[in-house]
């Protein structure tokens, strides 16, 4: 008798301690599925700073010479480098620009590569030599959560003003300075028609522009991300 109630009473704490049973769906009903966020590919691709944009800022600590000759290296083979001088070089070729490319599959290829070398050449400059000799931090230090006149502000803010290896905000003498002396070089190997110091400054003023999207880009994607997720998730809420 006293072994069968040490029997019932096992039986019953394994009972208790198994894991509530959840209760199936109305009928006519199928499971819900995981919810989709628009745009949740892409902001996973962004989100991979190594490959992306790997200047965005992961912390605070100051980089030393040799960090950042890597980062320089690290941003002219990015996906976001790469994927912009594609597409500036599809654009050129449509619109024949430079004009001594010409046209045809070599034409844009000599389009990529100039387009390749000039950034690279851009960062070597403003990453590494410039910013090693002004003790400047070539990182890009995004905002929390800002509202999108605040991260237009900034992203442009930030193509004059950075932040030096001790933290303070400084000039940005080597993000304005690099890009002048990487078109500098480019007219090396640029169309010797399209040499002209009016043509230099042209390709001068677009690097800055293609800079402040950058920023606009690495600044506000995130808030977006955030919008998008949460509005699908009430969406996936209501019934």
């Amino acid at each position: 008798m006293l072994l069968a109630m040490v029997d019932t009473s096992r039986l019953l704490a394994q009972e208790a301690s198994k894991p509530p049973a959840q209760a199936p769906p109305p009928s006519g009903q199928a499971p819900s599925a995981p919810l989709k966020i628009p745009g949740e590919g892409l902001y996973n691709l962004l989100d991979k700073k190594s490959v992306v944009f790997p200047d965005i800022a992961a912390g605070t600590e100051p980089l030393s010479p040799g960090q950042k000759f890597e980062l320089f290296v690290d941003n002219s083979i990015s996906v976001h480098m790469v994927t912009w001088a594609a597409l500036g070089s599809g654009i050129g070729q449509a619109s024949n620009s430079p004009t001594g490319f010409g046209q045809g599959g070599e034409a844009y290829a000599k389009r990529f590569g100039s387009a390749m070398a000039r950034h690279s050449s851009s960062e070597f400059f403003e990453t590494f030599m410039l910013a090693s000799a002004l003790h400047e931090d070539p990182r890009f230090f995004p905002e929390v959560n800002p509202s999108l006149g605040q991260s237009i502000k900034y992203s442009l803010q930030r193509l004059f003003v950075t932040r030096n290896d001790a933290g303070h905000d400084v000039a940005n003498v080597s993000g304005l300075l690099g890009p002048a002396l990487g078109e500098g070089l480019a007219n090396a190997y640029w169309p010797e028609r399209n040499r002209t110091v009016g043509d230099t400054l042209m390709r001068y003023g677009l690097d800055l522009a293609s800079r402040a999207g950058g920023n606009m880009l690495r600044e506000y994607w995130p808030v977006v991300y955030r919008k998008l997720s949460h509005s699908g998730s009430a969406a996936g809420t209501r019934h």
